[in-house]
């Protein structure tokens, strides 16, 4: 009886603004058998935004009771609210042999490099700083205080760029969305190729 191949776990992060999300929607509607793991914050739900789809809507309490139970693979927080991803969640589906997708932070995405160094981090950088600062205020969402720190943050974000196995300049979203179905469709190629050596 063939062993179960273990899933792979990719990592999406990159500053606020640079289009994740949007990204990781498109890339779902390309590709087969990678789940999204949904990670827990303590922020208020968006316009949209749907327990149990998007995010785990928790307080601040709960937060840090998991915290100090070590249930986190990694947790960081961001814009004065925390956010992690749940060991055990992520765990099961590598285990059952299927992919699965973080859409984390770059503070989070460097603790699962530290924790799951087999993990493939691809970050989602702006066509240009002054495009990523358009963006966020075009979104009106927040003061120009907050929108600030937001930029500050996306400039030490941008900086550990080189620290991924992938960019992806996101400067048009079909051909990003493009791209990282690319990223995950070597990388399972790649794990086929090792299985069959190894057998």
């Amino acid at each position: 009886m063939k062993k179960q191949t273990r899933g792979s776990l990719f990592v999406l992060s990159g500053p606020s603004g640079a289009g994740k999300g949007t990204l990781r929607k498109k890339m779902f509607q390309k590709v087969p058998g990678i789940s999204f793991s949904i990670s827990c914050t303590t922020r208020e739900p968006r316009d949209g935004e749907r327990e149990g789809i998007d995010y785990h809507f928790i307080t601040a309490e709960e937060f840090q009771s998991r915290f100090e139970r070590g249930e986190f693979l990694e947790h960081a927080e961001v814009h004065g609210h925390f956010y992690g991803t749940l060991r055990d969640d992520a765990v099961r589906v590598l285990d059952s042999g299927s992919d699965i997708l973080l859409e984390i932070d770059v503070q989070g995405a460097l603790q699962v490099r530290e924790k799951m160094p087999e993990s493939i981090l691809v970050f989602v950088a702006p066509p240009s700083f002054e495009e990523l600062e358009q963006r966020l205020r075009d979104r009106g969402t927040e003061s120009e205080e907050r929108l600030q720190v937001r930029l500050r943050n996306a400039r030490w974000e941008m900086g550990k760029a080189a620290l991924y196995d992938y960019v992806i300049i996101n400067d048009d979203i079909e051909r990003a969305a493009g791209e990282l179905e690319g990223i995950i469709l070597e990388q399972r190629q790649n794990r086929e190729a090792q299985k069959d050596e190894i057998l």
